[in-house]
């Protein structure tokens, strides 16, 4: 058996995708640090708001986590999924980690008071849409069948 056809492989994304997240966040403070770019002019609310997001995000994150490994399938998408999760957050968005990414890489931003991270998140969430969600979505469609197709039309890819 070729090991690309191994029931041991997952969606084929060699990459983590929170890197993709932290590289368009690296490259927005790397602008930043050169041609600032604020928000606004340094005001608590907008460093409050960046920390309770960055907070909402890591908590949306380990939901999901946990509702892997309370399922007893890996979460590392080079892996073979065992289980289709569908309870949890993922009874809400079928990437609830990437939703709360998203919200992290926000916060970030607000955080840094930079808009080079916000300009900068459509091109981290295309390559995570289009390189990994798409990967991750026909591996699931060959893997789970049926099962899968009505997962989806129950639970919307991001909201």
């Amino acid at each position: 058996m070729d090991e690309r056809d191994s029931p041991d492989r997952g969606p084929a994304v060699f990459i983590p995708p929170p890197l993709f997240f932290a590289v368009g966040l690296g490259i927005s403070w790397w602008l930043e640090g050169r041609w600032p770019w604020p928000i606004a002019e340094p005001v608590v609310w907008l460093e409050v708001t960046g920390a309770l997001l960055v907070v909402a995000s890591m908590a949306g994150v380990l939901w999901a986590a946990g509702r892997f490994g309370r399922a007893g399938t890996p979460i590392v998408p080079v892996k073979a999924a065992t289980v289709l999760v569908t309870d949890g957050p993922f009874g809400h968005s079928r990437n609830p980690m990437y939703v709360s990414l998203t919200a992290g890489y926000v916060g970030v931003g607000l955080i840094l008071n930079s808009w080079w991270a916000i300009v900068l998140l459509p091109g981290a969430l295309l390559v995570i849409r289009f390189w990994v969600i798409a990967r991750e979505e026909a591996y699931l469609a060959g893997r789970f069948g049926e099962e899968y197709a009505a997962y989806c039309r129950r639970v919307r890819r991001w909201f």
